[in-house]
């Protein structure tokens, strides 16, 4: 038997979306059930650790274990939620495998929402929503994370900037090189929220990358002098904001 689940805490860690506390009874989902009794080799009265995102982490007990199945016990909370900085990533689709590590490392970078959006030069024309929200569950359950970021539509950018929340302030990751380095833009910045905007593999239009630099909430930043993949870009600037803005300076 892992002693993953032997030990009182568990190491192993489950997203569910039922509600949590002591003697709530939880069912996991077949896929979570399959990986405890088949994987994991579980058995009655080993631990878990679950979450939520609302009633912080749980440790529970397998109280009964069939087959197919089993019944998660709520014995002790192990730790209040906290929130995540209120901190989106929008970005254009990349393709699959990058998408998959994109969504999966900003995740752990603590990103409050996956924001996909369309742009001139997007060359993905499609976004699986569900592919996405089970890397970012897969990686919250891995990094101690007590939420799951939300995951939105694919939207036009153009519609994205026109409806922008009039507090929130964006971060401009400018391939053009006539921007400040991030880290000069983001000294002495206040507490309001932030997004971090990318785009794709062939950069921005000419004139899209000149909208979005006149926009009054948008903050134009370089990422030094080297070409980064799209990818690399976003998580260059989510780990660079975390380090200056975020839950970093904490500890």
């Amino acid at each position: 038997m892992s002693a993953e689940l032997t030990e009182p805490g568990g190491k192993v860690r489950l997203f569910v979306e039922a509600d949590l506390g002591i003697g709530l009874r939880v069912v996991p989902s077949d896929g979570q059930a399959h990986y405890l009794l088949h994987v994991m080799r579980a058995k009655a009265g080993d631990h878990v650790r679950l979450f939520n995102g609302r009633d912080g982490e749980w440790r529970a007990r397998l109280a009964e274990v069939g087959k197919r199945n089993c019944v998660l016990e709520c014995e002790a909370q192990t730790a209040p939620q906290r929130a995540v900085p209120d901190l989106w990533l929008v970005f254009a689709p990349v393709k699959k495998t990058p998408a998959d590590y994109l969504t999966q490392k900003a995740t752990e970078l603590g990103v409050s929402r996956l924001q996909p959006v369309n742009t001139r030069r997007t060359i993905v024309a499609r976004v699986n929503l569900e592919r996405m929200r089970a890397n970012a569950i897969e990686a919250a359950e891995q990094s101690d994370r007590l939420s799951v970021p939300d995951i939105g539509e694919l939207t036009e950018l153009e519609k994205l900037l026109a409806g922008w929340p009039a507090n929130r302030r964006l971060l401009f990751c400018d391939e053009g090189g006539d921007a400040r380095p991030i880290a000069e833009a983001l000294n002495g910045t206040g507490t309001e929220p932030w997004a971090v905007l990318t785009g794709p593999e062939g950069g921005f239009d000419p004139q899209e990358r000149a909208r979005v630099h006149a926009l009054p909430f948008v903050v134009p930043v370089s990422l030094g002098p080297r070409i980064l993949r799209a990818d690399t870009a976003a998580l260059a600037a989510l780990t660079v904001w975390q380090a200056l803005r975020g839950d970093w300076r904490g500890g």
